[in-house]
C-alpha cells in the first residue's frame, strides 16, 4: 500500500479572451477578490487558432494569461471553474436570444510537471471531477520545457504560449524555493 502524502500547492492560472480589453482591469479585479493578487499578466496576443467563439464573442478576438500570487490546493480546480464561469457571467451581454460572453476565461493551474485545465465538456482524455467540471493535463513539463499531447488546443502549442507557461512555471518554482528557505 501506498503512503498518502499532501501534494504542493500549485500556482492558479487563466486564459482570457475578450474582445473588449478594456473590460480586463474590472475582470481582474473580481478574480482577485477571490484568488488574490495576479503575479504575471502576459501581453495581449491576437486569438486566430480557431473561429470557435466568434458567433458569440464577435471578431478580433485577443488572448492574454494571467497567475495569481497565492498558491492553491490542486483539489480546487472545480470551485475555481464555477466561479470564473459566474464571472464570465456577470460580464455577458443580455440578449433576447441568449448572453454572450465579452470575457472567457479558462481555469486551471500550473505545477512543476504540467499544466491542467478545467472545462464542461467531458471527453476521453478528461477526469471528471465535481458539479459538471472536467480536469484535462493540456500541456506536461518534459526536457526543460512545456510541451503538447495529442489532444492539446491548438493555440496551447503555439511557442509564444509555452513560453509564457514556461516563465509562470518559473515564478512558481521560485516561490516554492523561498517556501522552504523561509
Amino acid at each position: 500500500m501506498g503512503t498518502i502524502t499532501t501534494p504542493q500547492p500549485v500556482k492558479a492560472v487563466i486564459g482570457v479572451l475578450t474582445r473588449d480589453p478594456c473590460l480586463l482591469p474590472t475582470v481582474y479585479m473580481e478574480l482577485e477578490q477571490r484568488l488574490g493578487p495576479i503575479d504575471f499578466i502576459s501581453e495581449l496576443m491576437p486569438f486566430t487558432s480557431t473561429t470557435y467563439y466568434e458567433a458569440e464573442m464577435g471578431r478580433n478576438i485577443e488572448r492574454q494569461f494571467i497567475s495569481f500570487e497565492r498558491l492553491i490546493d490542486a483539489g480546487t480546480l472545480a470551485e475555481m471553474k464555477l466561479f470564473t464561469n459566474t464571472v464570465e457571467q456577470t460580464f455577458a451581454s443580455k440578449k433576447p436570444d441568449g448572453d454572450a460572453r465579452r470575457v472567457n476565461l479558462d481555469a486551471g493551474y500550473l505545477c512543476l510537471a504540467k499544466l491542467v485545465l478545467a472545462s464542461t465538456k467531458d471527453h476521453a482524455h478528461r477526469i471528471y471531477l465535481r458539479d459538471g467540471i472536467y480536469a484535462e493535463i493540456t500541456l506536461r513539463f518534459y526536457r526543460k520545457t512545456f510541451r503538447p499531447w495529442e489532444w492539446s488546443y491548438p493555440d496551447y502549442r503555439l511557442p509564444e504560449y509555452i513560453a509564457i507557461f514556461n516563465k509562470i512555471r518559473e515564478i512558481y518554482r521560485n516561490q516554492l524555493e523561498n517556501a522552504e528557505i523561509s
